[in-house]
């Protein structure tokens, strides 16, 4: 696997990152004291954000189950964050050995791990780049190592299009990534919304971190699905999409939407 330059510098600890952030709420070891402050004060501004990320981590897992049963056979993860079991490609890989997994995210500690985790494995690679340049994504050789775009691949974008604003144009960054995708690929979304609580102050929290807190409506993540058909259930609260288990106590304050979706032409 091609190494990309890591060196220290490139981590910003003076600020809180998401994917640190997300780790910690998640019960990780891998984040600073600046992204545990950042989270203690979500967690008090949305008092369901730990069972709301824990939810959101079974949705994904159900979302990989889901779309390799359905016969995908690669995976292009978007955002993938710090490493948390099982990953991706784990779970993945439990209904289907020979899935092929590129992960791509944007903060240097998460290609770190990655490589150090994932550099026996050629069925996989890491890549540092960002969703806001998703030509740089498909064009990266690392992700055409790992990912054929003439046979149908299961684009994960799950708990990152909240974190770009309208003014960097997400939809228009979905769009290539999706003209990008041949017929019978998958989109799998989640993104965090305030349709069922004020979530203002939570917003505020990700104010001084490397990426801001957009908070989108249904009818507003609904739009990152078009040129895909939605599959049963369509959007829905996290815990709501295909669960597998009782969803836990208070699911119905989960600020977050997921939704998986075929492209068919």
């Amino acid at each position: 696997m091609r190494q990309d330059d890591f060196r220290t510098a490139e981590i910003d600890t003076s600020r809180p990152h998401p994917a640190r952030i997300y780790d910690y709420l998640l019960g990780g070891k891998d984040n600073y004291e600046v992204d545990q402050r950042a989270g203690d004060q979500l967690a008090s501004a949305a008092p369901e954000v730990r069972i709301g990320v824990q939810a959101n981590r079974a949705f994904l897992q159900r979302a990989v189950r889901y779309v390799v049963s359905s016969g995908v056979r690669q995976i292009l993860d978007v955002g993938t964050g710090l490493p948390t079991a099982p990953n991706v490609h784990e779970t993945a890989q439990q209904v289907a050995p020979d899935v092929r997994v590129a992960y791509v995210d944007n903060d240097p500690i998460v290609k770190a791990h990655g490589d150090a985790l994932l550099s026996r494995s050629g069925a996989t690679s890491i890549v540092l780049a960002d969703l806001r340049d998703p030509r740089a994504i498909i064009d990266h050789p690392d992700v055409r190592r790992v990912i054929d775009f003439d046979e149908p691949v299961a684009l994960l974008l799950v708990a990152i299009l909240h974190f770009i604003t309208d003014a960097e144009k997400p939809e228009q960054a979905v769009a290539t990534l999706r003209d990008a995708l041949p017929a019978g690929s998958f989109l799998v979304l989640s993104h965090a919304t305030g349709d069922f609580a004020d979530r203002s102050e939570a917003q505020a929290v990700y104010n001084n971190a490397t990426a801001t807190l957009n908070l989108r409506t249904g009818t507003e993540v609904e739009r990152f699905f078009d040129g895909f058909e939605l599959v049963e259930p369509g959007l829905a609260q996290v815990p709501f999409w295909r669960p597998d288990t009782t969803p836990p106590a208070k699911s119905d304050e989960i600020g977050f939407y997921g939704g998986v979706a075929r492209k068919t032409g």
